[in-house]
Formats: structure tokens, sequence, C-alpha cells
């Protein structure tokens, strides 16, 4: 019993030293503007002197929420002690603005990111992004729209990148892709094993296109990751439980049968018995992400 609470001590301790040394700074406005969707948090290493190679981090909020980015550090800070600075990012709400603002205003947080990385210690030869449910969404999106400003789905076209700050010069594109349980074809989340109702108006999916998916498939197909693979594209690693009945699994299936038909690389990890959320942020897999980014780190310096 000794022992165990001494343990228990030493792992307090060393939290609260990590908590202590870490590196901060909090509510930067990256598109020069003073709206809340328009801030950013950057988390430097406690140890070392720079510049340290980035994770960009969104947390999920069925795209409703406009400042989660307090969230978006917490699950990701073990990347901190991997040696990346982790820059957690707040995007515009669905219920502000309709997709695809949210892709842009992501675009717009890299370009900053690349735009002060001197300032703030950052090593932009590696910008990584990871998120979880419409978080996982956002960075499978920035993963596979590097290339282009604007895209046509039939008669509706959108702008992706947006024109957002003061580094329109810099570049959006990100090095590699983390994806937790996000959704990618809405038009099809009912039918393969969700208890939500997906379809409907006021789901979050039909609030982020601006109207019933079944009304609005364009868009829907604008919104999905698919979309825009290519055989060029950043690799991706997908997490997703078999027991989510939110955003089915299904959803991750499809996006890496489409990056590995377009021969791109992915790396998909079915959890069972994992929901969504409950049974995915643990350390098996919070250790997969992080030597993830760790290799692909290595493989972008290495050329």
């Amino acid at each position: 019993m000794k022992k165990f609470f001494t343990t228990i001590i030493l792992i307090s301790c060393a939290q609260f030293l990590f908590a202590q040394n870490v590196r901060e700074w909090k509510d930067i406005k990256y598109a020069g503007d003073t709206l809340t969707g328009h801030r950013l948090d950057i988390y430097l290493p406690a140890n070392g002197d720079g510049p340290f190679p980035v994770v960009v981090a969104i947390a999920g909020s069925a795209w409703f929420a406009n400042n989660n980015k307090e969230w978006a550090y917490k699950q990701n800070k073990e990347l901190l002690l991997n040696g990346f600075a982790v820059v957690a990012i707040n995007h515009r709400s669905s219920h502000e603005v309709i997709f695809p603002a949210q892709v842009n205003d992501v675009k717009a947080a890299v370009r900053y990111i690349r735009g002060r990385a001197s300032e703030f210690q950052l090593d932009t030869r590696f910008v990584g992004i990871t998120g979880n449910s419409s978080g996982g969404h956002l960075s499978a999106m920035m993963g596979f729209t590097g290339g282009g400003k604007a895209y046509t789905v039939g008669s509706t076209t959108v702008s992706i990148e947006g024109a957002f700050g003061d580094y329109k010069d810099q570049s959006s594109r990100v090095d590699a892709v983390v994806d937790w349980y996000g959704p990618t074809n809405f038009l099809v989340m009912d039918s393969c094993g969700s208890n939500m109702n997906h379809d409907a108006i006021d789901s979050p999916e039909s609030t982020l296109v601006g109207g019933l998916i079944q009304e609005n498939m364009e868009m829907c197909a604008l919104a999905n990751p698919v979309t825009y693979i290519d055989k060029d594209d950043p690799p991706i690693l997908i997490l997703h439980g078999d027991a989510d009945l939110t955003v089915p699994h299904c959803q991750s299936v499809l996006l890496h049968d489409a990056v590995q038909a377009e021969g791109a690389r992915s790396k998909l990890i079915i959890v069972p018995g994992a929901g969504h959320g409950p049974g995915m942020h643990i350390p098996k897999y919070i250790e997969e992400m992080s030597s993830f980014f760790k290799q692909e780190y290595e493989r972008k310096i290495s050329k």
C-alpha cells in the first residue's frame, strides 16, 4: 500500500512539474479580428530550445462550438513529451456560418503559424494536424485539400482556402494527419450504423451544410474528404471504435479505402468495443498517434 501511494505521489509531482514548465501563449488572434472562433493557443515542450515541429489540434463539437481549444490541448498534450509544439485552435461554429468556413479558419491558422514561426520557436518544416469527431473531419479535409483554392461539384463551387489574416503568402498544407473517428460521407451515416438521425434538419451535418443533407448532395460531396484525395496527399492515421453509434466506423473505412485506392498512405485502426470517445483516448492509441507523427517528421526532414 505504501508503494502504491508513493507511486501516485511521484506521478502527481511529475504532472505538476510538467504543467509548470510548459511554455505557452494563449488567445492569439490568428485571423486579424476579434472573433472567439479565430483564436489559438501555442504550447511548447518543457525541455529543449526548439524550434519544435508542430501539431495543430482541433477538438470535436459537431462543429457547434467556437471555443474548444482548451479541450483540444488536453486531448493532445502528451505530444509535448515527444518534442512537438501543440497549437490548439478554435474555429467558427456552424451556427455562425456554414461550410466551408470552418476549413477556411483552420487554413488561416496554419498560415499564421508559418508566418510567425520564428517568434514562437516553431519548426514549420513539419506541420501535422489531429482532431476528434468533427475535428477529425476538419483534419482530414486539411490533409486532402492542400493543392487548390476553390472546388466545384456539379453547380456548386466553394472556396476552400479562404482569405483570412495577414499571411496569405504562406502555405496551408499539412504534412501528416491523425483523424480520430471523424465523419466523411454524411449521406450514408444513418444507413451504416448510427443511432442518430443525421438526415434531420437540425443534425450536425445538415446544420454544417446549410440544409437537409439529402437535399444538398453537392455540398455534402464538397464537405467529404474523399472528394479531394490524390496520390500526393500526406499520410493519414485513422482511429475509430467499432461500437461508435454516433459516427459509425464505416465512415473511417470509406476514407481509408479511398486513400488506398488513390495510392496515398493510410493506416486504419479499428478499436474493438470503443464508442464515440470512450475507449479511444487511452495510452495505447495516444502512443500510436505520437509514433506516427514522429515517424512522419523524421521522414520529412530526412528528404
